[in-house]
């Protein structure tokens, strides 16, 4: 039996989701999975690692199907909500999804794509009920889940982890940020996504906490919940966190003190998925009380890398290698750099990813020949926290025979003053093999470029200043909020 599957069924009084203001427990939730995982295998035994695709709204009705797509021995194939038809048409092709299973909003998107292909199509509320079915025995090596990656230049890759390497990702952070059953959470986070999927999701389903659900994002009705004194975990990318103080410094003077009360007595609050200002992160601690727990993980290894819970959290840092997971720094030889030198993170365990769906050359290409995989991102490590440098492809910036970290340099425009957000990038040039340029977010629309040079050329050195800035009303982002770089380019490019 599933690890997730036999914990719930020891919390089984429990009240473990709330979804639309009504209560679940865990008896509720594994009596319907167990319902639609039935009604899934229709006359078979086992799906027999059929990839289930499901467009399905955050919910008691997602968990439902997703548990009842690993009981039935599928794959799940979270698909996102918010993408056009064609993005959604390549998911279910690429994976050749047999069954697809739709909130009743998706019907009418994918009611003719399903019908072409001779796909099943299960709508939320039309399913009639089923006598439970005797459910198949999974493996822990079968394959579970298939999330895809937000390509660039090529096509988004399927990435593949197995049942035990969810398991692994979700018991590491179980036991890292001490998740109970007296925790309750809530999710605002996309649904097709590592980090809600397993972060938020999973981890609380998986110690017996409350999972509480939202429809839509609303900063006002976030703090209302909060207020409620229930909800002792909260975990949210930096956009969402920008949000939330922009509405708290909207409050009232007492309304902003009853706020930090609340909010004050929270067990742990993290932020992860994409780069923290400092900013942000001072601004929030002086909110709430809190120093946000950063960390580092991606698609294909769930976390990673983590600040700790109970020492010391460090600003702009990503923390310390989690138990379980092995982390090393290389060149580019892949040899392991001398301390104190910057270099890729290579990462080894449990929670690495099976493989890429169908493309074994893919798959090869990102690891070692002994098994690490690359993540292409590029740190330092200083008195044992490693602290991102950049990405290779599109944060580590080559430029006049430098190696320069566009992180390091987002960070110091975002001190301005006139300067909302920011994004830099290299862009092709002949002389300088990449120029360094910026798209910036004026707060005041009054920004005089040479200042803020002359400014920031106070901070860092000349030959790490943009040559060129470029004002806009809102910085290109992905589903997650983290800011698309490569999207970046092509504003310079226009």
């Amino acid at each position: 039996m599933l690890e997730i599957i036999s914990n719930a069924i020891s919390y089984t009084n429990k009240k473990a989701i709330i979804s639309n203001g009504v209560d679940y427990s865990y008896a509720q939730l594994l009596e319907a999975s167990e319902q639609f995982a039935s009604l899934l295998l229709e006359t078979d035994a086992d799906l027999h690692e059929a990839r289930i695709g499901f467009m399905v709204d955050p919910g008691f009705d997602y968990v439902k199907v997703q548990w009842a797509i690993w009981r039935a021995g599928g794959i799940t194939v979270p698909m996102c909500l918010t993408h056009p038809l064609p993005s959604l048409q390549y998911v279910i092709e690429d994976t050749e999804a047999s069954i697809i299973v739709v909130s009743p909003q998706y019907e009418a998107l994918l009611k003719d794509l399903t019908a072409e292909k001779n796909i099943r199509l299960i709508v939320l509320g039309d399913e009639n009920n089923v006598a439970p079915k005797t459910l198949p025995d999974i493996d822990a090596k079968r394959s579970a889940m298939i999330l895809y990656t937000s390509g660039t230049t090529n096509k988004p890759k399927g990435v593949v982890t197995t049942h035990e390497n969810l398991e692994a990702q979700i018991s590491t952070l179980v036991k890292a940020w001490e998740w109970s059953q007296n925790d309750h959470t809530i999710c605002v986070l996309p649904l097709h996504h590592v980090h809600g999927i397993v972060n938020v999701v999973s981890s609380s389903l998986w110690s017996g906490a409350v999972c509480e659900f939202i429809n839509g994002f609303s900063a006002e009705h976030i703090f209302q919940l909060f207020q409620k004194g229930a909800i002792n975990v909260f975990m949210a990318v930096p956009t969402i966190y920008f949000k939330l103080i922009t509405y708290w410094e909207s409050l009232t003077e007492a309304q902003q003190q009853s706020m930090t009360e609340c909010m004050s007595k929270f067990r742990l609050m993290v932020c992860g998925s994409a780069a923290l200002p400092v900013s942000v992160m001072e601004r929030w601690k002086n909110i709430s009380g809190h120093v946000l727990l950063e960390r580092y993980g991606m698609t294909e290894i769930g976390m990673a890398i983590s600040n700790p819970y109970h020492e010391e959290r460090r600003a702009g840092y990503i923390g310390k290698p989690l138990e379980g997971v092995d982390v090393k720094l290389v060149n580019e030889e892949y040899h392991e750099v001398k301390p104190g030198e910057s270099g890729e993170i290579l990462v080894r365990g449990k929670n690495v990813f099976k493989e890429y769906w169908r493309k074994p050359e893919a798959t090869a290409k990102e690891f070692t020949a002994d098994g690490w995989f690359k993540t292409g991102d590029v740190a330092i490590v200083e008195d044992g926290y490693y602290r991102i440098m950049g990405r290779n492809s599109v944060d580590i910036i080559k430029s006049g025979g430098y190696k320069i970290s566009a992180l390091e340099i987002e960070e110091e425009l975002r001190k301005y003053e006139l300067i909302t957000d920011c994004a830099v990038v290299g862009i092709p040039n002949d002389e300088w093999g990449e120029l360094i340029v910026s798209a910036i977010v004026d707060k005041d629309e009054n920004i005089n470029t040479d200042e803020l040079n002359k400014w920031l050329r106070e901070k860092m050195a000349a030959y790490k200043t943009p040559r060129k800035y470029l004002i806009v009303d809102e910085l290109p982002r992905n589903a997650m909020g983290k800011v698309t770089k490569n999207d970046v380019k092509k504003l310079f490019e226009s």
